[in-house]
């Protein structure tokens, strides 16, 4: 309507005319937010928990600062065999040679066979003293040992057998049925486990774990690449594959 001043709104043109406005603002965040999340890449990335949380955790800023539109999902179970290839994009897990593999997968090795070596933290052996040899491991230190049927091959048994060294029933040990809860438990002083020297290499080189003795046996099993078969692997993926395979 016109008045003295010119064309002015009247209340029910006021009232479509701030409805169009708050459309418009909605309309522009929509399409900002599409916008976003069509220029970053969604990466899904299965792992046991010791995996994710010791290792891929750790290499993930460095991953980011080559692909920063990378937006990572990481999803963690101990069996990769109990895990759908559709759930994920990639997966890595220690496989040992032998074991049924993961049906519906592509599986390609990252590291060779490593060291398994006895570790323990620096604060251990402040408060337990040195440990010299094998035998003093098993009469005066905590071992820690994992309880769980799927993790067989990583026993202390085996391992003293691989360093050609006798065994028997240590004196002190503490127990888990979670290999993670183990580590947690050897980064906060409470005895010596085994592990992998390439997957913990970070917590070595900060000394946050310490090599407890020099004797290693080489793995069983090693660090794999899964890739779902089913499906070409996405821009993610394959960006994922070329940082690891480099790294």
């Amino acid at each position: 309507m016109r008045d003295a001043l010119g064309v002015v709104l009247t209340p029910a043109g006021e009232r479509y005319f701030e409805l169009v406005q708050r459309l418009l603002r909605e309309l522009a965040c929509g399409t900002a937010e599409l916008t976003r999340r069509q220029s970053s890449l969604q990466l899904t990335l299965a792992s046991s928990p010791t995996v994710a949380s010791m290792w891929l955790t750790r290499w993930l800023p460095e991953l980011k600062q080559v692909y920063p539109q990378l937006d990572i999902r990481i999803l963690t179970a101990e069996d990769p065999r109990r895990l759908d290839p559709s759930e994920f994009d990639l997966a890595l897990y220690y496989l040992l040679p032998g074991e049924r593999e993961p049906e519906g997968v592509h599986i390609r090795p990252v590291f060779g066979p490593e060291p398994v070596i006895a570790l323990c933290s620096a604060s251990y052996l402040q408060q337990q003293g040195p440990i010299t040899g094998p035998a003093s491991i098993l009469e005066q230190h905590t071992l820690l040992e994992l309880e769980d049927h799927y993790h067989d091959w990583l026993t202390w048994r085996d391992w003293f057998a691989g360093i050609e060294q006798p065994w028997h029933t240590p004196a002190h040990t503490l127990k888990a049925n979670s290999y993670l809860l183990l580590m947690q438990a050897a980064l906060a002083g409470q005895g010596i486990t085994l592990g992998w020297e390439r997957l913990l290499q970070p917590y070595l080189q900060e000394g946050a774990l310490v090599q407890a003795l020099p004797q290693s046996m080489l793995s069983q099993g090693f660090l794999c690449l899964l890739e779902p078969s089913h499906r070409h692997a996405s821009v993610a993926a394959r960006q994922f594959m070329q940082w690891l395979l480099k790294e």
